[in-house]
């Protein structure tokens, strides 16, 4: 049904059809039996696909990545639709609009995105309320789903101050979200990739780790890098997160490289972060150089790239624990989830 629907949708603004898209499907829940149809087609439901990663357990090994429920509009949808688990955000402590539009663009010759959003988000109240909601309605106790909470700076907060930004984000989610990532490697915050730097990556990290403890419950930590690191700036990744004990890293955020594209010129020239295929192979080599680096002592969520079984097989091969999907699930649709599952289970 979705690669049928999927031509008529890419004609229109990306951002635009996202919103008329999570509008509908959560139209389409609400009405009876919705909810319950979506869970047949695409849920695969069996006992052989849990995974318990960082203390917490997944029914299955497959994800939504940070961006495309920000706000957490469509958490019980997306559940619905067979994700084992949603990572919402990246939010920030104060609503911000993102970059002027158009700030999302579609690669179709190579299965790509480039995208500025620039964390535009309702802010982390807004998100805490959301996800409080879902936690007590009928669907979360249906159809339960680990829930991640992806937390930023604010554009406006200078990065000797970033922080006290992720601090409050860390504050205001620790009661609802079952994980927290720290971002700093989105390219569309000016200046945020620098807090991926040593010094300042462990003063965030420890300083939350600090915190992290609230009536004898911690929550695990994440920190999501870029693939545009080198081989020495994993080195001192591996080291950053051994040495605050945070609890894994997600592998990979966007990439700013423009390497071997076929689309036009004038599109390809566009800012911003590049997702889909051509971060394939790039994104799986920082999982294997982090996994065989560490010698596996910590968990890794793959990300990027997977538009196929076969995509997220080679990912879990090389060493990681759970995948993420964002530009596979726009261009392949819901099915890519149940024909991950699906392979996993050898069927």
């Amino acid at each position: 049904m979705y690669q049928l629907l999927k031509p008529i949708l890419f004609k229109f603004d990306p951002e635009n059809v996202h919103y008329f898209v999570t509008r509908n499907l959560k139209r389409f829940n609400r009405v009876p039996g919705g909810a319950g149809l979506s869970r047949g087609l695409w849920s695969v439901n069996d006992v052989r696909m849990e995974r318990e990663v960082f203390g917490l357990k997944f029914k299955n090994p497959v994800g939504l990545a940070a961006g495309f429920d920000k706000n957490g509009d469509v958490i019980a949808e997306m559940a619905n639709l067979g994700f084992g688990f949603v990572e919402l955000g990246t939010v920030t402590p104060l609503p911000q609009p993102g970059n002027p539009k158009p700030r999302m663009f579609r690669l179709p010759a190579d299965s790509a995105l480039i995208n500025r959003m620039g964390f535009n988000n309702l802010g982390v109240d807004v998100l805490a309320q959301r996800i409080a909601t879902y936690r007590k309605s009928a669907e979360a106790a249906r159809n339960p789903v680990i829930i991640g909470g992806n937390i930023g700076k604010n554009k406006v907060t200078p990065n000797e101050d970033a922080v006290s930004d992720y601090i409050k984000c860390f504050d205001r989610l620790f009661d609802v979200v079952d994980y927290f990532v720290v971002n700093v490697s989105s390219p569309n915050t000016p200046g945020l990739r620098a807090l991926q730097e040593k010094e300042p990556l462990m003063h965030i990290l420890n300083t939350l780790q600090q915190r992290n403890n609230k009536n004898g419950i911690s929550r695990p930590i994440l920190l999501k890098i870029a693939p545009d690191l080198t081989n020495e700036q994993l080195d001192d990744i591996v080291e950053i997160v051994t040495g605050t004990g945070i609890a894994g890293v997600i592998a990979t955020n966007t990439t700013i490289s423009r390497e071997g594209l076929h689309t036009a010129k004038h599109i390809v020239e566009e800012t911003g972060g590049l997702s889909g295929k051509p971060l394939t192979q790039r994104s799986t080599e920082v999982i294997r150089y982090l996994s065989q680096r560490s010698n596996g002592a910590f968990p890794i969520i793959g990300v990027g790239g997977i538009h196929s079984a076969e995509d997220a097989e080679e990912k879990l091969k090389a060493g990681a624990a759970l995948v993420q999907l964002y530009t596979g699930f726009i261009y392949e649709g819901p099915d890519l989830i149940t024909r991950i599952c699906r392979r996993l289970l050898g069927k």
